[in-house]
C-alpha cells in the first residue's frame, strides 16, 4: 500500500509538471502567434524599387497613420518568401501572381497576395531601329530565358502585332508557342539581367523595366513598345501567409501604399519604368 501510494503521488506529480509545461508551451505559442499585432510590421522586399517605395512610406507617411514600419532588404526571390510563411518577416513586397502561383505550388507555402502597387513595364527596345515596323525579316530579338519573363515577352510581341501565340500559351510559353511569325523573327533566348547589355548583339531586345533602370534607359521614351500596366497579371503587389490578410498593420500598409502620395512618388522617381497599377 505504501509503495502504491508512493507511485500514485509520482505519477501525479509528473503529470501535473507535464500539464504546467504544457501550460507555458501554449502561453509561449499564442504570444508569438500571427495574432500578436503589438510589435513594428516587418516587411520583406527587393531593394529596387521596392523598398525604396517602402521608405517612402516609412519616412512621409506611416507615422502619421499610427504604423510602425520596417523594411528588410533582400537581394534573392527566395528568403522574402520563406520567411513570410515562417513568420520571420509579417508580409513582403517584390513579386507577382505568376512568380507567386509556381513558388506556393513548388515550395508547399501559403502566400497571398493583399493589393498590387506597381508594374515594372517589360519594354521592346532597339539600338538599330525606331520603330516596330522598321523590324527587317529574319531580324533577332533577344528575350530572358526564365519561364515567366519569356512567356512575358512573347505575349508583349504578340499584343503588338509582330507574333501570334498557339491557343493556350500561358505562363511558360516558349518560343515553340508561336503559331505565327511573319516578320520570321528569330530569338536569343539570354539571362534576362543581360538582355540590355545585348541590344548591341541583335536587331532588338525584351529588357525588364528593373534592368531598364540599371542601364539609364528611359522606358517610357526609348521604348518601341511597352507592356500596359492595366489588368496585367505582373503587377507585383504586398504579400502575407494566408490568414494574416485581417491584420490592421497590413491593412494600413496597403492603404498608403496606393495612396495619391505613392503614386507620385513613383511617377516623378521611375519616369515610366516603373508604372503604379492603381
Amino acid at each position: 500500500m505504501r509503495n502504491t501510494a508512493k507511485i500514485t503521488t509520482a505519477v501525479l506529480a509528473a503529470g501535473a509538471l507535464t500539464l504546467g509545461l504544457t501550460a507555458c508551451g501554449s502561453d509561449k505559442d499564442s504570444a508569438g502567434s500571427s495574432s500578436d499585432y503589438s510589435g513594428p510590421l516587418v516587411v520583406a522586399a527587393s531593394p529596387t524599387p521596392h523598398a525604396e517605395i517602402l521608405n517612402y512610406v516609412k519616412d512621409n507617411l506611416a507615422k502619421k497613420a499610427g504604423l510602425d514600419l520596417e523594411v528588410k532588404e533582400f537581394q534573392d526571390y527566395i528568403v522574402p518568401n520563406t520567411a513570410t510563411e515562417d513568420g520571420s518577416v509579417d508580409a513582403n513586397y517584390f513579386q507577382n501572381q505568376p512568380y507567386l502561383d509556381d513558388f506556393n505550388k513548388k515550395r508547399g507555402t501559403h502566400i497571398v497576395p493583399v493589393v498590387t502597387v506597381h508594374l515594372e513595364p517589360l519594354g521592346l527596345y532597339s539600338h538599330k531601329v525606331k520603330s516596330v515596323d522598321a523590324l527587317k525579316s529574319g531580324a533577332t530579338v533577344a528575350v530572358p530565358n526564365d519561364a515567366v519573363n519569356e512567356a512575358r515577352s512573347l505575349k508583349l510581341l504578340a499584343a503588338n502585332g509582330l507574333i501570334t501565340l498557339k491557343d493556350g500559351a500561358g505562363n511558360e510559353a516558349t518560343p515553340q508557342d508561336i503559331a505565327k511569325n511573319p516578320k520570321n523573327l528569330k530569338f536569343k533566348e539570354v539571362e534576362a539581367a543581360q538582355t540590355a547589355r545585348s541590344l548591341d548583339d541583335v536587331d532588338a531586345a525584351v529588357i525588364n523595366g528593373n534592368y531598364a533602370i540599371s542601364a539609364d534607359i528611359k522606358p517610357a521614351k526609348d521604348a518601341l513598345v511597352l507592356e500596359s500596366a492595366k489588368n496585367s497579371p505582373y503587377g507585383n503587389f504586398l504579400a502575407v501567409k494566408e490568414g494574416n490578410e485581417k491584420d490592421p498593420r497590413v491593412k494600413k500598409l496597403a492603404t498608403l501604399l496606393t495612396s495619391p502620395e505613392v503614386k507620385k512618388f513613383i511617377e516623378d522617381k521611375y519616369d515610366g519604368s516603373v508604372i503604379p497599377s492603381f
